[in-house]
């Protein structure tokens, strides 16, 4: 008997429900974002571990080995090992083969600047720290400003030194880069290492720019790492380092053969990190060699000559320059042309008249002190006639060099002017003027005071106003009281001559003060000159 067919029963293995595709991605995104931060962990930890410093070195200054393959160029972009940040600071690096001075990015259109962190010589001190004296050249002061900016001119450094790193950790002296200074016998030699001598040590090659690469973890050989900002208008080429050449005479060769050593003149800058401008010598400095009248050491002069530029040989001192007009210190024999210079030079010019004449001629001085009247730099050729107008306008000019008490007294009464009488009871009473029958009676002389003022009236009106000229030349009283102090009426003597109405617009015009101290402003004889 056949075997009724079996009923089919449904299979009890779980069928699987297909779910939307977009609430199976949203339940496996936590577990990627878990394992993506597990590897930015991990990366994080290892970078910390391979920047430490080894026990004992200092931070920073780990320098990048040298590979004796050359490296391939990093690519755009790319960022540089931890290691090698850490020793040189953090720089984005640019495509091989860029132009010199572009391969590393900086801010302030710089090529380049390590991280703040590592020391490189920005600044003479950390933190642009002053630099304290016991560091700075002999002579130094706190408050003098540093060397003279006549005799050494501003400079423009574009260039990071680190003097400290490079004579104290490894071990160069000064004759390591500035070797040529023992044969130097100019102040305007030029006595900075070549390029070429960098290269010794840096991985670049100066004589070849463009073979620099962009190599991140040999910073040390780039050109950012030493040079600041691009030239002007040429971003292909770094800032030119500007040392404009001192205003004296100085030879290096002379010194260092007489065993004067370097910080005898710029101080300690070894323990420098810059050396700038204030490390340059000073004059105080210089004199504790070549001070006179003191015997000078060796064959250190101490003429002014010796060490300041001269007009001509043998001349004076230069004085004037492009950077401004060349004075003494004050601490030089008080001698600095302070603004009581006037006053004071001659006390100066009394205890050493030599150190004057380093600088002026004996005409400079005789142009003032010669005792006769010509055309001099202070007073014009009539000043003897005409100072009294400038006393008045400008008393305290005279007094800064005259004691009025003595110089200006003394000479009025040698001259016979005096003050005795409202105005001195006429010229007789004083030597100033000739006998009063000469003066001013008629006939008219040579010497007759009309002819003398109608030469030089200026020399009557420095001592004389237009009022006492109304003793005689007025025909009535002015101001109601007679100005002779005779009378109520003045001497009659008409002070306008013949013919006078026809040019007496002229004059009213050229100096109505002299009309107005007869006439009333509204007279009716100005209306009709007017």
């Amino acid at each position: 008997m056949p075997t009724p067919p079996q009923p089919t029963v449904p299979s009890r293995r779980p069928v699987a429900i297909e779910r939307p595709v977009a609430i199976t991605r949203r339940r496996e995104r936590p577990r990627q974002l878990l394992a993506l931060l597990a590897i930015c962990l991990a990366a994080l930890v290892t970078g910390w571990v391979q920047a430490a410093p080894a026990p004992g070195s200092p931070q920073g200054a780990a320098k990048p080995p040298k590979s004796a393959e050359p490296k391939p160029a990093a690519k755009p972009g790319s960022a540089a090992p931890a290691a090698s940040q850490a020793a040189h600071g953090s720089a984005s690096s640019a495509p091989s083969g860029s132009a010199p001075g572009a391969n590393v990015s900086a801010a302030n259109g710089s090529p380049g600047a390590p991280q703040s962190g590592y020391v490189h010589g920005l600044a003479p001190l950390p933190g642009d720290a002053p630099v304290p004296l016991h560091l700075r050249p002999p002579g130094a002061r706190a408050d003098d400003g540093g060397p003279s900016p006549i005799i050494f001119p501003a400079q423009k450094l574009t260039i990071r030194f680190n003097h400290k790193k490079h004579s104290q950790e490894l071990g160069l002296t000064c004759k390591a880069c500035h070797d040529a200074a023992a044969s130097s016998q100019k102040s305007s030699d030029r006595l900075l290492p070549s390029p070429e001598r960098c290269d010794g040590c840096h991985a670049t090659d100066h004589r070849d720019l463009s073979a620099v690469t962009a190599d991140a973890s040999e910073l040390i050989g780039q050109c950012g790492f030493c040079h600041i900002g691009y030239k002007e208008g040429d971003k292909n080429r770094v800032a030119r380092l500007t040392l404009p050449k001192p205003n004296l005479k100085f030879s290096h060769k002379a010194h260092i053969d007489r065993n004067i050593g370097c910080e005898q003149c710029h101080g300690a800058v070894e323990e420098l990190e810059l050396a700038t401008r204030d490390q340059l010598p000073r004059m105080s400095g210089c004199l504790k060699c070549h001070q006179a009248p003191e015997p000078a050491r060796g064959d250190a002069k101490g003429q002014c000559t010796t060490c300041h530029l001269t007009e001509r040989p043998g001349g004076t001192l230069r004085t004037q320059f492009p950077q401004g007009q060349l004075t003494p210190p004050n601490w030089l024999h008080n001698a600095g042309h302070t603004p009581d210079w006037l006053e004071r030079h001659k006390y100066v010019a009394g205890a050493d008249s030599q150190l004057c004449s380093s600088c002026h001629t004996e005409k400079y001085c005789t142009d003032c002190h010669d005792g006769r009247v010509r055309p001099r730099k202070v007073h014009p050729n009539d000043f003897i006639s005409s100072h009294p107008i400038a006393a008045r306008q400008g008393g305290q000019r005279c007094t800064s060099c005259h004691q009025q008490q003595s110089f200006c007294v003394g000479c009025h009464q040698r001259a016979g002017v005096t003050l005795s009488g409202p105005y001195g009871q006429f010229a007789g009473r004083g030597r100033f003027h000739p006998p009063k029958a000469e003066w001013t009676d008629p006939p008219r002389s040579a010497s007759h005071h009309a002819w003398e003022a109608q030469r030089n009236l200026n020399a009557c009106v420095s001592c004389h106003q237009e009022r006492d000229c109304l003793i005689c030349h007025s025909t009535a009283a002015v101001g109601g009281r007679g100005m002779s102090g005779m009378g109520t009426s003045g001497q009659g003597v008409n002070p306008h001559p013949t013919g006078f109405r026809s040019r007496c617009g002229t004059a009213l015009r050229k100096n109505a003060r002299a009309c107005l101290t007869c006439h009333d402003p509204a007279d009716p004889q100005l209306r009709e000159c007017r």
